[in-house]
């Protein structure tokens, strides 16, 4: 992945983000993405998956139980990150 990357809002407007970390838990992969233009926006927590012709697609965390695993991970990484 890029340091930096497009993606679409609801609204169908390009937004850039920041890829701040990829990681992975259980062979999923995540990326955690700031918005460039809001830095007091919260941190996006998305799965990275593929599509049938291989191209890298990011998805939202629907399960409450994997986010939750997925934040406290994350957490983790830029608490080292730190020390």
């Amino acid at each position: 992945m890029d340091d930096i990357i497009v993606l679409l809002d609801e609204m169908g407007n390009e937004v850039e983000f920041q890829v701040l970390s990829t990681f992975g838990i259980d062979n999923v992969d995540y990326a955690a993405l700031l918005p460039l233009n809001d830095i007091e926006s919260l941190t996006y927590l998305l799965r990275i998956e593929y599509d049938d012709e291989g191209e890298l697609v990011l998805v939202g965390i629907d399960d409450e139980e994997e986010f939750n695993e997925v934040i406290q991970v994350y957490e983790e990484i830029q608490k080292d990150k730190l020390q």
